[in-house]
């Protein structure tokens, strides 16, 4: 099968369980690994059902995954998820040497590759060769819709304010890949510049001016929510 439909295949399971995660009044996480083809372990989060934040879809999953395969060098495995793994998640990742990562929606605040590069820094693996395997493949934005259609079906009000607060990315296309990332960055930098000369400027901007009280509804509102999906 072609590697781009099997991915797919995969991440619309991803898609699937993360609604399911919804229905179990999980936050809507989910993950696949495979080899060769196959499903190894798929997750969701678990962290309200076992009162513990570090049960996470994709640590749960590289679990799995080493438990059924008696191995914990997972490097001719694939590993698919929703949401960009984050930096807990990313590190296994990058420990059990899974050769590559694939999924939906970029997380710029705390993703495990456009935040904290975990996924692409070369430097650990140079040092630390028997602990960290290379950088794998990325591919980010695949099924992004979809992915983002579960969350804004889940809570509307949640995925406004997690995206506005730049949580959470929204890519141009979903054919999406490494350079997503790169884009954004440079889109940061960009907007950045171009604020430093309009302050400078002596004409008067007509951009809108987004003050705490503009933020503070929505703000309260996904805290309250949010809260709701953590173990007390």
């Amino acid at each position: 099968m072609d590697r781009s439909v099997f991915d797919s295949q995969m991440m619309r399971r991803c898609v699937e369980l993360s609604a399911a995660a919804v229905r179990q009044r999980e936050l809507p996480f989910a993950c696949v690994i495979c080899r060769d083809g196959e499903i190894v372990a798929e997750t969701i989060n678990r962290v309200v059902q076992d009162g513990d934040v570090t049960r996470h879809a994709e640590i749960l999953a590289i679990s799995e995954a080493q438990r059924i395969l008696g191995r914990s060098d997972l490097s001719d495995c694939t590993i698919y998820s929703n949401v960009e793994p984050c930096p807990m998640c990313a590190f296994p990742i990058r420990e059990t040497r899974i050769g590559r990562v694939v999924y939906a929606i970029s997380s710029p605040m705390m993703g495990g590759l456009s935040k904290w590069d975990v996924l692409g820094d070369n430097e650990i693996s140079n040092v630390m060769p028997e602990v960290f395997g290379d950088a794998p493949e990325v591919a980010a934005g695949l099924q992004y819709r979809e992915a983002a259609a579960v969350w804004r079906k889940w809570n509307p009000v949640f995925w406004l304010a997690i995206r506005f607060r730049g949580c959470l990315a929204d890519p141009a296309k979903d054919d999406a890949h490494l350079t997503l990332q790169v884009r954004q960055r440079n889109r940061r930098k960009k907007q950045k510049s171009q604020s430093r000369q309009t302050c400078g400027s002596t004409q008067h901007s007509r951009t809108p001016v987004v003050t705490q009280e503009d933020t503070a509804a929505p703000g309260m509102l996904a805290n309250a929510i949010y809260r709701q999906f953590r173990p007390t």
